[in-house]
């Protein structure tokens, strides 16, 4: 995107895998916003954000740099690891700067809370980046149900499963609890998020935590069950150790059911150095993929009907901050509704510690 004189510039904290793959490139897209300055120690990464974004970009060692130019900045993104999105978040806030968090916001509800009080004594956006709202199944299955085309939804099941039978180790499968790591505050936000957005909240959670693999030292299998207020249960399974895939979505209705497999594109495309442009497409799949609604007979062996699936639009994310920020449209994933999700997710490995189902 070029740079224009009301481009919002935007600081981020953080090029690893988040920063580098999803939220520089993303931002760098969105009309309205520009990519100012990029936090990173790391010389290697500070020539690869150069090398894609030009070498007028900011490169920054320490995040004290952009609270001391803060007068200069629009937007601060904390894409660092999971132990680090509260203090940074909160100096960012202090600073006076809109911030948007990568998932998980915080390591417990309580503090997710304290931080959009905080947002909101100081009139600025507070967003939490659950991208995969914009997930091409997800879309899909959102319509189907407010489409009425399965009728009432009575069970949803969502798997986020991988085959990784060696642990990569770093900060996501330490078993440090500082670290925040293991699936189920990893993907578990993903699969939590994406039911309370279909179902509404949750009323009780069950859930299982096991660490199969040798060496492993956080959850790398986990399974929750949630009881929404409206009757609807969700079985959610996130896991590392799935040697067979499962279907991504299964949801039942008491007209019909949809079934999909296999992940949403926008990742792989991403990692492989593809970016959304404007006017070419992005986020589409093969029609060889697309799930199939129906009820009495198995996808598997033709029944149902195929369903086209909506194209992913992670770009609508940011889209949405830049709306926000400008007072063109609403906050698109909000600190209460991060807590909402952690709410569920404290449940969940306290269920899975003690044996018991928990009531909200």
């Amino acid at each position: 995107m070029t740079q224009g004189t009301h481009d919002l510039r935007v600081g981020l904290i953080g090029y690893g895998l988040a920063g580098s793959v999803f939220h520089a490139p993303l931002i760098a897209a969105t009309e309205g916003l520009a990519l100012d300055t990029v936090v990173t120690s790391n010389a290697e990464r500070q020539a690869q954000a150069r090398a894609e974004f030009g070498a007028d970009l900011r490169c920054a060692a320490d995040a004290d740099e952009l609270w001391a130019r803060a007068d200069d900045l629009d937007l601060i993104v904390v894409a660092s690891p999971n132990k680090t999105h509260v203090p940074l978040a909160t100096a960012a806030l202090k600073a006076g700067l809109p911030v948007v968090v990568d998932k998980p916001l915080a390591g417990t509800a309580a503090e997710a809370r304290d931080l959009a009080a905080l947002a909101d004594e100081r009139g600025l956006l507070l967003s939490v980046f659950q991208n995969r709202r914009w997930d091409n199944d997800f879309r899909t299955l959102r319509k189907l149900i407010a489409d009425g085309e399965l009728g009432d939804v009575q069970r949803f099941e969502s798997r986020f499963e991988r085959w990784r039978p060696q642990p990569k180790g770093g900060w996501r499968e330490s078993g440090d609890p500082e670290e925040i790591g293991g699936l189920l505050y990893d993907l578990g936000s993903h699969v939590v998020d994406q039911a309370l957005v279909l179902f509404g909240p949750a009323v009780r959670v069950y859930a299982e935590a096991d660490v199969r693999r040798p060496g492993a030292q956080a959850d790398d299998d986990t399974f929750i069950a949630v009881t929404h207020a409206n009757g609807v249960r969700s079985h959610l399974y996130v896991s590392a150790t799935t040697a067979q895939l499962g279907p991504r979505f299964r949801a039942l209705g008491s007209a019909a059911g949809y079934v999909k497999y296999g992940l949403d594109p926008q990742e792989a495309a991403l990692r492989e150095g593809r970016r959304p442009a404007a006017g070419d497409p992005w986020g589409v799949e093969p029609e060889a993929l697309w799930g199939r609604v129906g009820s009495g007979e198995s996808p598997l062996t033709g029944g149902g009907r195929p369903e086209p699936t909506l194209p992913g639009d992670y770009p609508a994310y940011y889209a949405a901050v830049a709306a926000a920020l400008r007072g063109e449209g609403a906050n698109p994933v909000t600190a209460q509704e991060a807590a909402a999700t952690l709410d569920v997710l404290e449940a969940a490995r306290r269920s899975a510690r003690e044996g018991v189902a928990v009531t909200l």
